[in-house]
């Protein structure tokens, strides 16, 4: 202890180097009983959630032809909570017509995705940041949940100076240029979002703050404005977890099993993978040849499949139609890195194991594999991590830019925005970039 206690002695000292909001909220005092005092909210925060976290609303018109009489019991009925509340699909025996209706279809013609005939879409509560909801029994700290809460103890409201923007999780944004209808009106309403955000502060610049596949949507919508536009209204960006465009591993195990990310009682991912399939996101993320290399991502008893083998492991899934959307949206996504030039902090934890490769020695992708691990977050690769903080980092020191990567270590990805010790230092991150 003797070692430690002028370190100790010095702490007051520091802390008083720091920034007023980070210094509160770093001090001791804070977290004593009593000592959690409110901080003024300069910058409003608007909030990115993670894949699983946005909702989904349906309405039937008489244009859909339901495959069994139970899912029309809806039609001309209005909207009803469509991915809300999983609990309710499987009481109601409602999970093949959940299925059919979260569907999409891929138009070769348009290069955009769109619903089935007859099924409407649209994601509520746009613009709070309470407008996602935990899909995982008994994860009551998820989707910002508990991130939120320490922000409205500093001084933040929802509706006020903190806001939310979920968006409809099975559509992928694109890049520039490439058509989206769904994206194009959702990129319309954060830009109108986050105007609103800084009119309603006294013109303050806004913070955003996006976790997992919400940090990309997050980053693609900053690219799809102008420099001008950002330099006005974007203070910072707060990428957590991030899903990069260099890729994970997990992305090709759920095109081959079935999705990890979307969890309902009692249904197996592959009973979902008919569905999975036809989302524009499924596809999204895939390993960048450019990061992953010859290395096999996918070993079987007859041959491995890398990052260069797209096309014949698509094949082999049995999953051709999804061989004209990755080549027209994915594969030029993946093969380069927009930084979003506004000053950004990224946080990603690492020192989890993740895995790194799947193994399906007897070539059946109807079973879970076994897994071959690396390092990561538990979901994202860390050579992917780091080939994408890298790539942001040079091109934001080339217009002298702000950046900073931070590496958490043992912070999972869902994780490091509840964990005490990584939410300390996201919170704190948030603080700093009010500065």
């Amino acid at each position: 202890m003797a070692i430690h206690t002028p370190l100790l002695r010095l702490l007051p000292l520091l802390l008083m180097l720091l920034p007023s909001p980070l210094r509160n909220y770093l001090s001791p005092a804070r977290h004593e009983p009593g000592g959690h005092g409110q901080l003024e909210a300069r910058h409003p925060i608007i909030i990115f959630p993670g894949f699983s976290c946005s909702n989904l609303e349906a309405r039937l018109t008489d244009d859909y032809t339901p495959s069994l009489p139970r899912c029309g019991a809806l039609k001309g009925k209005g909207w009803f909570p469509l991915s809300t509340n999983p609990w309710d699909l499987v009481d109601h025996d409602y999970i093949p017509c959940f299925e059919e209706q979260m569907s999409l279809v891929y138009d070769p013609v348009l290069n955009d995705y769109r619903n089935r005939p007859g099924v409407e879409t649209r994601v509520p509560n746009f613009g709070s940041a309470y407008g996602f909801s935990i899909k995982i029994d008994g994860a009551t700290e998820y989707c910002f949940i508990k991130l939120n809460k320490e922000l409205e103890a500093l001084g933040y409201r929802d509706g006020d100076t903190l806001f939310g923007a979920p968006y409809d999780i099975r559509h992928a944004p694109p890049l520039p240029g490439q058509p989206s209808e769904v994206y194009s009106d959702y990129f319309a309403r954060v830009k109108d979002l986050v105007q609103h955000a800084s009119e309603k502060n006294g013109n303050k610049s806004v913070i955003l703050v996006g976790h997992s596949f919400g940090g990309m949507v997050a980053q693609e919508f900053v690219n799809s404005t102008t420099q001008q536009w950002r330099n006005s209204f974007i203070k910072h960006m707060v990428l957590i977890s991030p899903t990069p465009p260099t890729g994970l591993t997990e992305v090709v195990t759920n095109l081959a099993s079935g999705p990890t990310v979307i969890i309902l009682p009692n249904i197996p991912a592959i009973a979902l993978r008919p569905m999975w399939r036809t989302f524009a996101s499924s596809i999204l993320s895939m390993p960048s040849p450019l990061v992953f290399g010859d290395k096999p991502l996918i070993i079987t008893k007859h041959r491995n499949y890398t990052a260069y083998d797209y096309s014949e492991f698509l094949t082999a899934l049995g999953f051709s139609n999804g061989l004209m959307p990755f080549m027209k949206r994915v594969l030029p996504k993946m093969m380069r890195v927009d930084a979003p030039m506004v000053p950004t902090t990224y946080l990603n934890g690492i020192s989890v194991q993740t895995p790194e490769q799947e193994v399906y020695m007897d070539c059946n992708f109807d079973v879970t594999p076994e897994h071959v691990y690396g390092d990561g977050d538990g979901s994202i690769n860390l050579v992917s991590v780091l080939a994408f903080a890298n790539e942001l980092r040079r091109q934001h020191l080339e217009r002298n830019i702000y950046f900073n990567f931070i590496k958490i270590e043992h912070a999972t990805h869902s994780g490091i925005i509840v964990w005490d010790n990584s939410l300390k230092i996201v919170i704190a991150e948030i603080l700093r970039a009010n500065w």
